[in-house]
C-alpha cells in the first residue's frame, strides 16, 4: 500500500507539478513558512524514495520531476478526500463545494459538469 504523504510533503508535489520540475532552491522559494533548504532536499529525497519523485543533475543542480501524471495523482487525492471527508460521496463532496458561499462555479463549468453527468447516466445503462 502506497505511504501517505505529510503536509509538507504535498506542498512540495503541488510546487514540483505546478513548476513541472524544480531545485531544491526553486522549492524554498515557493514554500510559506520554509523549513532548511538542508530540510527540503531531505523531503525531495524521501519523495524520491517514495517513487513520487526522480530528478535529473544539471552541473552541481538536481531538477526534480514527477514521474506519475498529475491527472492520476489528482483522482487518487480525491478519493482520499471522498473517503476521509464525505462518507465516500462524491453526492456530499459537490454538495458542500456549491453550498459555499465563495465558490463561484461559472455558467460554462456548471454546463461541462452538465454534460459530464448526463455521459455517466449514459455509461452506467
Amino acid at each position: 500500500m502506497e505511504q501517505p504523504l505529510s503536509r509538507r510533503e504535498r506542498e512540495i508535489m503541488d510546487i514540483v507539478y505546478t513548476q513541472g520540475r524544480a531545485s531544491a532552491l526553486e522549492v524554498v522559494g515557493q514554500l510559506a513558512q520554509p523549513p532548511s533548504k538542508t530540510a527540503v532536499r531531505t523531503h525531495l529525497r524521501i519523495l524520491e524514495e517514495k517513487g513520487h519523485l526522480s530528478h535529473v543533475q544539471k552541473g552541481q543542480t538536481y531538477f526534480y520531476f514527477p514521474t506519475r501524471p498529475r491527472e492520476k495523482e489528482g483522482k487518487s487525492a480525491l478519493r482520499r478526500v471522498l473517503s476521509t471527508f464525505f462518507e465516500n460521496s462524491l453526492e456530499q463532496a459537490v454538495a458542500a463545494h456549491l453550498g459555499q458561499g465563495g465558490s463561484a462555479v461559472s455558467d460554462a463549468e456548471l454546463e461541462r459538469i452538465s454534460k459530464l453527468i448526463k455521459q455517466a447516466k449514459k455509461n452506467n445503462r
